[in-house]
């Protein structure tokens, strides 16, 4: 696969999502092991998948974020998605979503930590806000080891859950 990336680390590329790629939306967000903790009902039909992305390329656009694909630079595959979408008080939320083949490899962590020395030295955020699905405890260990605290508790709508929320600033020590 013959991707332009905006970003490159270690083993990962990162690019933008742009809309000829369904056919990768679909890869990532058709898979049920992948959706199951993102929504209600753990699948995500064509229309969702095709609305994701559409939200993607949306908040590029609008806000010059999204949760881009990231792509394995050995192999050109697939990994998921890694990135920031626009939060309340100012703040971004990071969000990762990887295919099953590349779990517990640490591509979420070393991908996450990209993306959090993007948001405070590129966008100059204040603070990152993380949420995951009570019960996805790989995302939890990879907040909790990329530094972000627990700040409660937080209702999310397309679950129906109250996901464990955390928050990462600059200053914080680690």
């Amino acid at each position: 696969m013959d991707r332009d990336f905006f970003l490159t680390i270690n083993r990962i590329g990162f690019s933008k999502w742009q809309k000829g790629d369904i056919l990768l939306a679909e890869l990532l967000w058709g898979d049920p092991d992948v959706t199951r903790f993102i929504c209600a009902s753990g699948r995500f039909d064509a229309d969702d998948i095709s609305a994701r992305l559409e939200k993607e390329i949306y908040n590029e656009t609008k806000y010059h974020v999204q949760y881009w694909p990231v792509f394995e630079l050995s192999s050109g595959d697939l990994i998921g998605c890694c990135g920031l979408r626009p939060y309340r008080g100012g703040k971004y939320e990071i969000g990762f979503h990887l295919r099953p083949q590349f779990w517990g490899k640490s591509y979420a962590t070393e991908a996450a930590t990209a993306v959090i020395d993007y948001a405070f030295s590129v966008l100059k955020a204040e603070a990152l806000f993380a949420g995951h699905n009570p019960n996805n405890v790989a995302s939890s260990k990879v907040l909790l080891k990329l530094g972000f605290r627990y700040i409660g508790d937080e209702f999310y709508e397309p679950t129906g859950l109250y996901h464990p929320s955390y928050e990462l600033r600059q200053n914080y020590p680690l």
